[in-house]
Formats: C-alpha cells, sequence, structure tokens
C-alpha cells in the first residue's frame, strides 16, 4: 500500500475523532476563480472553493494555490488570521488534490499577484490518491486516456480542447435552430442496421427476445421523418461500427446529419460552408486555423474536385470497370492493395470504402491542407443511398469533404424512388455484405412508397471536426473517455 495513501487514511481518522465532515455536501460559493479575477477590482470579500495544487511556506506566511476548473489563484494563509480549526486542518490535515472552500479579502502582492487573504478554511473533500507525481503535465498516454479525470487537473489545455468541443456543439444547434431546422432524435437500438455499410455490435433485448443492434447510422429513421411532413430537421447522433481503431476512427463517434426536403447535395454545399465557416468565427473568433502545421482557410467558396477525374487521370479506372479491372490497373500503376489499410466494411470481394479513400486522398492532400475541398463525381455503384447524375448516370449526386487532408463530411442528393432503392439494397446483398446482420429494410422502402420530397443529405464527423478546431493529432484526444482495452 502506497504510504501516502496510508497517511491520507489517518488524517481522515483524525478529523472523525474531531468530528469534521471529511465529505462536505455543498458550499456555497460567491462567484467562481475566472469570475474572481475577472471582477477582481470591483470585489472585496469572496467564498471560492477549489483543488489544492501547491503549497509555498515560508514562516509565519503560508501561500497556497487552489484551481476550481475556470483558473487558478493563490491563498495567503497566517495563523494569526484564522480560527484553530481552519489553522489545524491547513497545518496538519491539507494535502495536493484536496479540495477546499475558503472565504476572505482580495488584495494583490509586491509583485501584483490576485491573493485572497484566507479568514476561514473548509474541507470539501479528502483526496486519498495524491497526484501522479508528474501532475504539473501529465505525459502518459495511457494514465491520461484511462483517468481523464488526472488529465483535466493536470493540463489546462487538455479542458481547452472540451471546453471548444461543447462550443462547438452549441453552436451547431444554434445555427440550424435559427434556420428554421427541428432537432430530433432516433433510435440507438434498431432491427436492421442500415444507412452505411459499417459492421455493428449486437445485443438481445429479454423482454422482446429479439436482436437488436447499436446503429451504425440514423440516416433511414431521419428520411423516414422527412416522409413523415418534418422537412428541415437535424440530429447529433452517437453512433458505433465495430471496427478498428486509429487516429481517425473510433468505434463510438459523434455525428451530425442533417436533411432538408426540397433541396440537393448542391444546396448541402452550401449549407456546410456556411456553417463550419460560421463555426470558425463564433468559436475561434476567425475564419483560419492552424492543423499540425499546416495554415487552413475556411473562407467561403470552397474548392471542388471530380473524383472520377482524378480516377481517370491517375489510375486510368472507370465508373463502369470491375473490381478485376480496377485491381489490374492498379497493379500497372504500382498500387500494392495490401498497403491501402483495411477498415472492414462494403462488400466482400469489393475495396472497402477506407481502402479507396486511402487511394486518392494523398492525389489532393496537399491542396486539402491550405483549402476545404468538396470531392464531387462518385462513382454511383459505391452510392447506393444517392441519386444518379443525370448527365452521366454512373456518377452519383454526392460529395465528400475534407479538410487538412482529413475526411470530414460527406453528402447527398438522397435517392427517393422506391423500385430503385430496393434494386440497390438487393444487390448490396447478392455481392455479399460483410455486414451479417444487413437485409432489406422492407419498412424504409414503404416509407418511400409514400413519398420522399426531393431531399439533400448532409453528415459531418464532429469529432473530426473538433480535432481540426483545436490541432488535436488524435481523434482519442477530442474525445472525453475513449474506448481502451481493459486491464488485466
Amino acid at each position: 500500500i502506497n504510504p501516502q495513501i496510508t497517511e491520507r487514511k489517518n488524517k481522515i481518522n483524525l478529523l472523525e475523532q474531531k468530528g469534521i465532515d471529511t465529505f462536505v455536501a455543498k458550499f456555497e460559493r460567491t462567484c467562481k476563480i475566472s469570475e474572481c479575477l475577472e471582477k477582481f477590482d470591483q470585489l472585496k470579500t469572496v467564498k471560492l472553493a477549489g483543488r489544492v495544487m501547491a503549497r509555498r511556506l515560508h514562516g509565519k506566511a503560508n501561500f497556497v494555490d487552489i484551481n476550481d476548473g475556470s483558473a487558478k489563484i493563490q491563498l495567503y494563509i497566517r495563523q494569526d488570521g484564522l480560527d484553530e480549526e481552519s489553522f489545524w486542518i491547513f497545518s496538519q490535515i491539507l494535502d495536493i488534490g484536496d479540495v477546499i472552500g475558503v472565504e476572505g479579502e482580495l488584495f494583490k502582492t509586491h509583485t501584483n499577484e490576485p491573493t485572497v487573504q484566507v479568514k476561514s478554511l473548509k474541507l470539501l473533500a479528502k483526496a486519498l490518491n495524491p497526484l501522479p507525481e508528474k501532475w504539473h503535465g501529465l505525459k502518459d498516454v495511457e494514465i491520461r486516456f484511462r483517468q481523464r479525470y488526472l488529465d483535466l487537473i493536470s493540463n489546462p489545455q487538455v479542458r481547452e480542447i472540451f471546453i471548444t468541443r461543447s462550443k462547438i456543439i452549441t453552436k451547431i444547434r444554434e445555427f440550424f435552430d435559427s434556420r428554421g431546422f427541428l432537432e430530433v432524435e432516433t433510435p440507438m437500438m434498431q432491427y436492421i442496421p442500415g444507412g452505411a455499410t459499417g459492421k455493428p455490435f449486437k445485443t438481445h433485448h429479454n423482454a422482446l427476445d429479439v436482436d437488436l443492434f447499436l446503429r451504425i447510422a440514423p440516416e433511414l429513421y431521419l428520411k423516414r421523418l422527412i416522409v413523415g411532413g418534418l422537412d428541415k430537421i437535424y440530429e447529433i447522433n452517437k453512433n458505433f461500427r465495430n471496427e478498428g481503431i486509429s487516429t481517425r476512427h473510433s468505434p463510438e463517434f459523434t455525428m451530425l446529419e442533417t436533411y432538408s426536403a426540397y433541396a440537393d447535395y448542391k444546396d448541402m454545399m452550401m449549407l456546410c460552408e456556411e456553417l463550419i465557416e460560421n463555426l470558425a468565427k463564433t468559436v475561434l473568433g476567425k475564419v483560419e486555423l492552424t492543423f499540425q502545421g499546416k495554415r487552413i482557410d475556411l473562407k467561403r467558396p470552397w474548392k471542388v474536385l471530380s473524383f472520377a477525374k482524378l480516377m481517370k487521370e491517375n489510375y486510368d479506372i472507370n465508373p463502369e470497370d470491375s473490381e478485376a479491372e480496377w485491381l489490374e490497373k492498379l497493379k500497372k500503376k504500382g498500387k500494392d492493395i495490401n498497403l491501402l489499410g483495411e477498415v472492414p466494411e462494403g462488400p466482400k470481394g469489393k475495396l472497402s470504402r477506407s481502402q479507396i479513400l486511402n487511394l486518392i486522398t494523398d492525389l489532393f492532400e496537399e491542396e486539402s491542407q491550405e483549402r476545404p475541398i468538396f470531392l464531387v463525381d462518385w462513382f454511383a455503384e459505391n452510392c447506393p443511398l444517392a441519386k444518379r447524375n443525370k448527365e452521366n448516370p454512373m456518377l452519383a449526386q454526392r460529395f465528400e469533404l475534407f479538410i487538412g487532408g482529413v475526411e470530414i463530411g460527406n453528402a447527398y442528393s438522397e435517392l427517393n424512388d422506391p423500385i430503385e432503392q430496393r434494386k440497390r439494397f438487393e444487390q448490396e446483398l447478392k455481392q455479399g455484405d460483410l455486414n451479417e446482420a444487413r437485409k432489406v429494410d422492407d419498412d424504409y422502402i414503404q416509407a418511400l412508397e409514400y413519398g420522399l420530397p426531393p431531399t439533400g443529405g448532409l453528415g459531418i464527423g464532429i469529432d473530426r471536426l473538433v480535432m481540426l478546431f483545436t490541432d488535436s493529432a488524435s481523434i482519442r484526444e477530442v474525445i472525453l473517455f475513449p474506448l481502451l482495452k481493459p486491464q488485466v
């Protein structure tokens, strides 16, 4: 047993012997520390609370730093300025990591340091575990992700990441609410996992005695709502895919999906530009950001590139080419399919969507490091939920958005022909889908048979967007509790 833990437990026993509560139910603060510092010249007496982060003893003059998550402030403590119990707690009981509440008068030291001269001190929660030795800059990735609370205590920049994340989500809601969109919720447990080609997590409902799947996407339910007359909707949703983990992939992730009746993918392109530029202005206060050493200008309009043109010019691949032809042409160009990476998704025997993205992103990665890029003209065969291009039916009315070399969003002109949609679902199954739970969603087809208006749909990965806005290299840095292998 850690001797520090034993010592702290002994201190709890001493408190109990004196009838002093070790874990207090409530403490009334007059303000947060950040508010205290902002209004310092207007305040005289304050009641603050926070975690003890440092102690400096100078004879009769003692200094303590506390932090409440909003900011840090210095406390000045003298024995002759405190009641007997408060000074005993300070001198005999208090440890780094303890949570305390204080009341006192504000002043500035001769070095102009904002300080509270403490008149009373109360222990609010005794920390049994000492903070890590390197708490003043916790670097161990394993500890940081497994014990995120220590990461938040130790690294102020990590707190800023999640404050920014919260602001982004708040501003997304404000953006859509102000434009007449309705926020909705769709099921996270589904009989048929649809709307994407990921592998689902499986569960069982005991009362109904049926297998269910955590959703891989909310798309098919959201479009049912468009059929029902909710013309402009959005959902900020959790999705789950039982696939690989990487710096850009998490099995549990957050998406924004929005649909607008009587619109198409080009309308979604303009909406996407407007949304992200607006987020940059309202969250960052500017339309430029730096991601992994590269400066990115988010000012509209953004660049548009053709997927079909890139594939033709660089690999001589056409929309009508078979899988065998793809592989043969890539082989001639010196591309090793095994080096493209594999996230299990898509029909068996075909390149996965991730492999296709890895195949092409290096062709425009440098460009997307400086400006966002819309990649249009996707092969219709790879877009089972999107309308075909009228001028070239081999291509889909779809775009994917790349910023800083990262895939951020995806949009369609939604396929609203129920006969064609059934054919595409059946074709997917014939090709042999890796997702054994997939089947034709007859209920969704039935909904289309009642008439889905022309509809534009857009999905944006919120985790990846936060990565961009906070210059984070890994998706695990922007998820408070990323999934990790259990410790043995």
